[in-house]
């Protein structure tokens, strides 16, 4: 049974107080662990925005946003008179100089609390905001600044960032998020590697043909669409997302669950990526952007007439919303095993997971009876859990049948609590100044070093985004990328969740 442990008392300073971030994720994410008693009574958490609204309308305003986030009567009475108590809200031009009083005077004046600012706006704000904060005097050795991805645009923008933000806060004050680090079974990937001698002799290119990483969305680019005219889905998820988890996959054994032993190993495995240049790029990535289709028998638009939709004209036609990449790591771990990635909107299904394919047995005694390979799957959402899939003898007469099965462990079958979700874990280890899942400054330009010069090969070779209907699995060319070296992307059934896909696939047949 887990334990909830209590947080020192603290102010909480959300940039964007009122924006779709502290909607959807921050306030409902706190509200919870109020729920559970992790706050003192004197913690404070603050709405920073360019509404002119009071405290008692920003508590109004949160209300109804967890309304709409939970399902009806989720929200408890006493709670919310607990929590509705801490909030307040202070109008502010995060580009001007006024209103910067106001919000120190909303806080602990004796700076004895935790003080976290957590910026989610534009990264091009966490520069300014960060000397506003210096100037009015915000900042001491208790204070800490979140930054929400992604940090930049691209490497030169992103060190101009960190520049920023590193004059005003040391490294150690520094939280750049990556909600998918805050994932149960992202965690859990260490737990299964270091805490069992079963899987790390086989976690290297001798036992392991392939691995892939996929994270897919049902959802279009819907209110984010400006945003992907500016990046597309290889600067929004790939750059961070998925090169955490391939991170986090590929690297080795850390010395200990310090956070700089953890992050050291994950920059080398950046520092190993073999770079994708202008003679592979055409073979190694595939770019695509959605048209219309159905998802889950409902039609639904294409990326520019969504775009329409939302009163934007989609103007970059390089914009994409889907992207494959295969990866390849030039270690002594993983030469020679590629690493499949893939991200896309309006895909047949919300999914993240990550699959180890190992090699087929050298030799099979079963005649001509089809052995499949062992699988290890890892579901990140948008259950939590894991399966192996192993092959074994059907029961009964009639001869030797082999059959694949998996075994599965679904963390919430297995674990009698409801464990916080990815945002609420993240803001508690803030507030704890445990570092250890949050990005470190190397990790963020390294990737985008790798990430550029895709962008930049894109360029030279003139590599379109190709179409793929809202439903499928992405274009023709990304099932091309895995079917020239004999292999298939692994695709849970249709409304299926990945770790009974196998199951359902047999009931099929």
């Amino acid at each position: 049974m887990a334990e909830f442990v209590p947080v020192d008392p603290f102010d909480l300073v959300i940039f964007g107080g009122t924006g779709d971030l502290a909607e959807r994720k921050l306030l409902p994410a706190l509200y919870h662990r109020d729920r559970d008693g992790q706050f003192s009574d004197d913690s404070l958490i603050v709405g920073v925005s360019r509404s002119d609204i009071t405290d008692a309308g920003y508590a109004d305003w949160v209300r109804d946003a967890l309304d709409r986030q939970f399902a009806p009567n989720r929200v408890d009475a006493d709670v919310w008179a607990r929590f509705s108590s801490r909030l307040r809200h202070r109008r502010l031009d995060l580009t001007g100089d006024d209103g910067w009083a106001e919000l120190g005077a909303a806080l602990d004046p004796e700076h004895a609390r935790v003080r976290v600012y957590y910026l989610a706006t534009a990264s091009s704000l966490f520069g300014p905001v960060s000397h506003h904060l210096h100037d009015t005097g915000l900042v001491d050795e208790r204070s800490r600044i979140v930054l929400e991805k992604p940090v930049g645009e691209d490497y030169p923008s992103a060190c101009a960032v960190n520049d920023a933000v590193g004059a005003v806060f040391d490294e150690s004050q520094i939280y750049r998020i990556d909600h998918y680090l805050g994932k149960e079974t992202v965690q859990n990937l260490l737990a299964l590697r270091f805490g069992n001698s079963l899987f790390e002799p086989l976690w290297e290119r001798g036992a392991v043909d392939h691995v892939q990483i996929t994270v897919a969305e049902e959802l279009g680019a819907g209110n984010r669409f400006e945003f992907y005219e500016r990046t597309g889905a290889l600067r929004d998820m790939v750059q961070n997302h998925m090169l955490q988890l391939l991170c986090l996959v590929a690297m080795e054994p850390p010395a200990s669950m310090h956070h700089d032993d953890i992050r050291n190993e994950k920059i080398k495995v950046l520092r190993s990526l073999k770079p994708i240049t202008e003679e592979s790029v055409a073979h190694a990535t595939v770019r695509g952007r959605y048209t219309a289709g159905i998802i889950d028998d409902t039609p639904v638009p294409g990326y520019t007439k969504e775009g329409e939709a939302a009163g934007v004209r989609a103007a970059n036609q390089h914009a994409e919303t889907f992207v494959a990449i295969k990866a390849e790591i030039d270690n002594w771990r993983w030469n020679g095993t590629p690493f499949y990635l893939r991200t896309g909107k309006r895909m047949p299904r919300k999914m993240s997971q990550i699959v180890f394919q190992f090699k087929p047995v050298p030799h099979s005694i079963f005649g001509d009876q089809t052995l499949e390979p062992n699988r290890l799957v890892m579901s990140l959402q948008p259950e939590e859990g894991v399966q192996l899939t192993l092959m074994t003898k059907e029961p009964g007469p009639g001869g030797f049948r082999m059959r694949s099965l998996p075994l599965n462990l679904h963390f919430s079958d297995a674990f009698a609590v409801n464990y916080p979700d990815a945002y609420e874990r993240l803001l508690m280890e803030v507030l704890r100044g445990n570092p250890a899942l949050f990005m470190r400054r190397d990790e963020i330009e390294t990737a985008w070093q790798w990430i550029d010069r895709i962008i930049d090969n894109w360029a030279a070779e003139d590599i379109q985004p190709e179409d793929y209907m809202a439903g499928s699995w992405g274009p023709t060319q990304s099932v091309m990328l895995v079917d020239r070296d004999r292999r298939r992307w692994f695709n849970p059934a249709s409304g299926q969740n990945a770790l009974d896909s196998e199951k359902h696939a047999e009931i099929k047949q």
